[in-house]
């Protein structure tokens, strides 16, 4: 039997965080699905993995270092009685969008003299809040099929943490490439906040609580701009760090024990 089954891409992977769990996948055994089963005690099986997309959740195969990943919805079962969901920003290409942006800036600053244009047109255009609000509608397609699957699961909605704070720590990006990533993070947690409200998911909103904790505050629950070796747990920009991840089990396991505690009507 697995009681607990987490689907979902990198802020509930936890790659940067050791130890591995899975190198392909960088998945790491310290990442809030982790956390939240030993709290609860609840069997595991952990699918999440970095760089998937709804779409790998639900049909298409993933190629890692390590090999293939199967469509992650294979792992809920009829048993399943519990499953977190976290996924969504690389349908809208948001941190690839952002960590591209911020290491282009970054290498500017550096050498003034690389060519500015050509780095620029290699990274893709800052998503759209339009982009992030339709992200909704794939939630709502991966919450419906595993209701399908897991009739008798509680399903929970587990959006991102915030990355960048309102005012200037440091990173290298300007304030109009800050106002409009931070309004794309806006639209996905609202695109979070709409797919729970139309399936009827339930909804853990780490946006909200990890507010004052982003990259570069005195007490961040995301990385900043540091690059690691991902497959050996080293860091890599962008992230839940361990504190984060640690925070976000916090607030499922509070959020799951609530529910389970309120009589019912």
């Amino acid at each position: 039997m697995t009681a607990y089954v987490a689907l979902g891409s990198s802020f509930a992977a936890g790659p940067g965080i050791r130890p591995v769990a899975h190198r392909g996948a960088l998945r790491s055994a310290r990442n809030y699905p982790h956390l939240v089963a030993r709290a609860l005690a609840l069997p595991l099986a952990d699918v999440t993995a970095s760089g998937a997309t709804t779409d790998h959740l639900l049909t298409d195969p993933q190629r890692t270092i390590a090999g293939t990943l199967p469509a992650q919805i294979g792992a809920v079962t009829a048993d399943t009685r519990l499953v977190t969901i976290t996924a969504g920003g690389n349908d809208a290409g948001y941190l690839g969008t952002l960590t591209g942006r911020a290491l282009a800036n970054a290498a500017l600053r550096r050498c003034p003299g690389l060519p500015k244009r050509r780095l620029r047109e290699r990274i893709p255009p800052i998503p759209t809040t339009d982009r992030c609000a339709a992200v909704a509608g794939a939630l709502a397609r991966v919450v419906a099929a595993v209701g399908e699957r897991a009739p008798e699961a509680r399903i929970v909605l587990v959006d991102y943490l915030p990355i960048l704070a309102a005012h200037d720590v440091g990173l290298p990006l300007d304030a109009d490439e800050t106002r409009r990533f931070r309004a794309a993070a806006t639209a996905l947690a609202a695109a979070f906040a709409e797919a729970a409200r139309t399936t009827g998911a339930d909804l853990v909103r780490a946006s909200v609580a990890g507010e004052g904790h982003e990259a570069g505050t005195s007490d961040p629950w995301v990385t900043g701009l540091t690059v690691g070796v991902p497959f050996a747990g080293g860091p890599i920009p962008f992230h839940p760090n361990a504190d984060g991840m640690a925070a976000v089990a916090r607030l499922v396991v509070d959020h799951v024990s609530r529910r389970s505690a309120a009589p019912a009507r």
